[in-house]
């Protein structure tokens, strides 16, 4: 499969095609990736057109809801699994698609927190897209406060993430203390390859306010994280930072046994209810297992109408060590609700077609040996119809339409 020419837009004459450029922003669970891309889009140049592809691990896709829609930049998702190893084989098929369709300037991939970039870089350079593509400079996002959760910090597609990356985005700076922060760019400093740069990105005064990017003690414009490797390429006379950067790592044990699987999954597939549409009292509800995580995931009709204040102290009190993301329908109005490493953020939002739910939780350790040996058949969401039953609590109507679970 290759990619043809973006060709000239409509009008123009025709010229000799351009690579476009990929951005690939990587980070572990709960890093801003998405927020951080919302924040690039904010500060793009006028003149360009974007195209978003977004990854999640789990289900029903939240992260590309929280794009407001606009002309200039399109956005595909792709939910269910990772991009590397369980979804590489729709992969490279989604993004042919994605750029015959919108012919972008650019092209930013933001993987789930679980990918390993390794298989995304192979595929993104393979034939028939490497005539079409150019990576740029792999961006990772690390929370400072991560490097203090020792399984985080020792996972090996955590330390891979960041070994991989050119350049490197502290984020949530306003969130870590001067000690987090001050360790954090020790840690950095003492990796091979060394980074090209390090940033940090936090909100001086509030949520409410914009991100404040800074570098080396002084603010810097967002959007030139965008560009050193562009204009180093230039000035070396083609090439890309990229290839010069990254060291060779192959893809961990996990991943590749996640893609077999993947691969046998395909081969005997059965019709998936993500297509499905939720109806009132019947949410479109999955779940799945992979990469020493499990998910749960809803997807509810948007004239199901939550209580607020009921669903944000049922959310709050969920496991810390769970991700949770969603966006719901409330008598307040359209709410997304992001909560990683035990803190929550509340924001509105543009999204309307349905309230989405999204509970990603590690696997213990017996439960990964059954992962690994193929035997894992149950949630490990032990309490997933008592989660269900919480969530229609938080409905402002109460239990006066039930949810069906799993079809039942």
């Amino acid at each position: 499969m290759s990619v043809a020419s973006r060709g000239a837009r409509s009008g123009d004459a025709p010229t000799e095609p351009a690579l476009i450029p990929v951005h690939l922003i990587t980070g572990f669970l709960g890093t801003g990736k998405s927020s951080f891309i919302q924040a690039l889009v904010a500060a793009k140049p006028a003149d360009e057109h974007w195209a978003i592809l977004v990854n999640e691990f789990g289900q029903v896709g939240i992260d590309q809801a929280l794009f407001a829609g606009r002309e200039d930049v399109s956005v595909k998702g792709l939910p269910g699994g990772c991009l590397c190893c369980q979804l590489a084989f729709v992969l490279q098929a989604g993004l042919v698609s994605l750029i015959h369709q919108t012919r972008p300037d650019r092209l930013i991939i933001e993987p789930s927190g679980l990918g390993h970039p390794a298989g995304l870089i192979d595929v993104l350079r393979s034939e028939g897209l490497a005539s079409a593509l150019a990576l740029e400079e792999v961006i990772t996002l690390l929370d400072p406060r991560a490097l203090d959760d020792t399984r985080t910090r020792e996972h090996g597609t955590f330390q891979d993430q960041l070994t991989l990356a050119g350049g490197v985005v502290l984020s949530k700076r306003d969130l870590a203390s001067d000690q987090q922060l001050a360790a954090a760019h020790e840690f950095l400093a003492g990796m091979w390859p060394r980074k090209r740069w390090v940033g940090e990105l936090g909100r001086a005064d509030g949520e409410s306010q914009p991100p404040q990017a800074r570098m080396a003690g002084q603010e810097v414009a967002l959007i030139d994280w965008l560009l050193p490797a562009e204009r180093a390429s230039q000035r070396q006379g083609g090439g890309h930072a990229s290839d010069a950067h990254q060291p060779e790592i192959s893809m961990p044990a996990a991943h590749r046994a996640a893609r077999d699987r993947a691969r046998l999954a395909q081969a005997s597939a059965e019709p998936s209810a993500s297509g499905a549409m939720p109806l009132p009292g019947a949410p479109v509800i999955e779940q799945a297992e992979g990469l020493e995580h499990a998910s749960l995931g809803w997807r509810i009709a948007a004239s199901e109408v939550f209580d607020l204040d009921q669903l944000t102290q049922w959310l709050d009190g969920l496991p810390r060590e769970w991700r949770i993301k969603g966006i719901f329908h409330t008598q307040d109005g359209w709410r997304s609700y992001n909560r990683a490493n035990g803190r929550a953020e509340l924001a509105p939002s543009s999204w309307r077609e349905d309230s989405r739910l999204e509970l990603i939780a590690p696997l213990d350790g017996q439960e990964q040996k059954q992962e690994q040996e193929g035997m894992l058949s149950a949630l490990p969401l032990e309490d997933s119809r008592q989660l269900n039953a919480a969530l229609l609590a938080c409905r402002s109507d109460g239990a006066a339409r039930p949810f069906n679970f799993f079809g039942e």
